[in-house]
């Protein structure tokens, strides 16, 4: 059998981005851009983007902030929120602004607290997403402090995401970032309008990589990485082909004051070699064949938008992922396992 060394697959989407703001954006942002498309951008500043104004407002400071010889077009979420208005939510989704709603639990993550308390507040939001086809992104973890923080996403499904698919079964949702086989059953079982997004380090490490040589800040993200079975389950489901699965990087930077500090911030910033570790583990399933599929087309089938027209070509060959970013005014950002060995590129 002939080994691949290259591969082209239409333009990807990265379907779960943070890029932050300010001198932070204008850092990270580069490395999307060089590889996707387009890309979902969280709403979880502080303040968040609650509003079809403010989405519009910090689209334009994306794309004022993006490299001159890039093409990449940012797609903007709205943070919900248990006083959120229906009405603009609907009305910026119609009009092109938002392209879905965010639900983070309150306290589950970085820039929650102004999240949902009360899934009961929010319903007539939901109901109206539904009635325009408007997806949810859920981060899809309980947050009862009686919950371990390992089963936190099972927990979850049972007591959130499984009543509400019940209760509005013509809802669209993402269950994003998901990291356990319990998370791929649930979405296998349920119809098409639910789908998930899969991050590369949760395909890449697993629960032992927080406690290598001592506590690594780098590895925590939240969901924390789970157990090794969970990360088998995962990286079956999405070299399997299944429509249902697609690339979210959930890339998230944080400076190393942040992430290297007496309570570390959750956060993996994958995006400055993202698509090869993608395509690493594609390889090592030997599953190229589905990895146009999981990158480029499942992800805008979903949301009901044309694949990219464009191309990208990525050769196997030895790299290094880049060391530790440079923000404007000091400090830095430290890229997902960096200075390690890279097996792809992309090809310029």
């Amino acid at each position: 059998m002939t080994e691949t060394t290259d591969i082209t697959i239409r333009h990807p989407d990265d379907w779960h981005l943070h890029l932050r703001d300010g001198d932070m954006l204008k850092a990270v942002l580069p490395f999307t851009a060089r590889r996707f498309a387009r890309a979902i951008v969280m709403p979880n500043l502080d303040p968040p983007v609650t509003t079809a104004a403010a989405a519009e407002a910090y689209r334009d400071r994306i794309t004022a902030a993006l490299p001159a010889d890039a093409s990449f077009t940012p797609l903007m979420t709205c943070y919900l929120t248990d006083d959120a208005d229906a009405g603009d939510i609907v009305d910026g989704f119609a009009t092109g602004i938002f392209t879905a709603v965010k639900l983070f639990p309150a306290g589950a993550t970085t820039n929650s607290a102004y999240g949902v308390t009360d899934m009961g507040k929010v319903l007539g939001v939901l109901e109206r997403m539904a009635s325009a086809g408007m997806p949810l992104l859920v981060h899809g973890e309980a947050t009862d402090p009686g919950v371990d923080v390992f089963d936190r996403e099972a927990v979850f499904i049972d007591r959130t995401l499984a009543p509400l698919l019940d209760r509005l079964p013509g809802l669209k949702v993402v269950f994003e970032h998901i990291t356990t086989s319990d998370a791929v059953d649930f979405v296998l079982s349920r119809g098409d309008n639910l789908a998930a997004t899969v991050t590369v380090h949760h395909l890449t490490i697993n629960r032992n990589a927080l406690f290598e040589a001592g506590i690594n800040p780098h590895m925590y993200c939240l969901p924390v990485a789970k157990r090794e079975p969970h990360r088998l389950a995962l990286r079956k489901a999405v070299t399997s082909g299944s429509v249902k699965f697609f690339l979210g990087t959930d890339s998230a930077p944080h400076a190393l004051t942040a992430k290297e500090a007496a309570c570390g911030c959750a956060g993996i910033f994958s995006a400055p070699a993202a698509l090869e570790h993608y395509a690493q583990v594609f390889d090592e399933e030997n599953a190229l064949d589905h990895f146009e599929a999981f990158a480029s087309l499942n992800g805008p089938k979903f949301y009901g938008l044309a694949p990219n027209e464009g191309q990208i070509t990525l050769t196997k060959t030895a790299g290094t992922v880049p060391d530790n970013v440079a923000v404007k005014g000091g400090g830095a950002v430290k890229p997902f396992l960096a200075g390690q060995p890279l097996e792809w590129a992309v090809v310029d």
